[in-house]
């Protein structure tokens, strides 16, 4: 499979999830159904098809986790410069609503649009990738089109 770009930020967050999940919740959970099986009777065992539930979840979320960070490039955005690419803050104006956002183009794992990260495979950040402050740049969403202008990039 192909690498894909993450930032160290990113990385170490990811990182941190595996440790919690291995070292914290997949003991405590194996606890959880030791304790259900001591109750008797399984088939009706609600706490034990519980914990089984959950330590499937934990189990696949770890998997998950192990592949992505196997398969993950840490690029520093700081080592970066130039138009718009991987790593790059950019500060948008809405042409439209003269609403100012500040996004940074981070890798699909760490993305979060609720903390400013935007997916690079995302529409925004795949018609912003290439350009530069002032350009003007349309965007097809979900939602409609949309138009920016690029006010500011930074790599930090």
């Amino acid at each position: 499979m192909d690498k894909f770009p993450m930032t160290r930020a990113g990385y170490t967050a990811l990182e941190t999830e595996l440790k919690q999940l291995k070292s914290v919740e997949r003991p405590a959970i194996i606890q959880a159904i030791a304790e259900a099986r001591e109750l008797g009777d399984l088939k009706e065992n609600a706490e034990y098809h519980s914990a089984r539930e959950k330590q499937g979840f934990i189990e696949g979320r770890i998997k998950e986790l192990e592949g992505a960070i196997s398969l993950a490039e840490v690029i520093d955005p700081t080592k970066l410069s130039g138009t718009i690419k991987f790593g790059a803050t950019v500060t948008l104006v809405d042409e439209d609503t003269d609403e100012e956002k500040t996004w940074q183009i981070v890798g699909q794992h760490e993305a979060s649009v609720e903390k400013g990260l935007l997916n690079i495979k995302s529409p925004i950040a795949r018609a912003l990738i290439g350009k530069d402050e002032g350009d003007s740049v349309e965007v097809n969403t979900p939602g409609g089109s949309k138009s920016y202008e690029i006010l500011s990039i930074a790599y930090k």
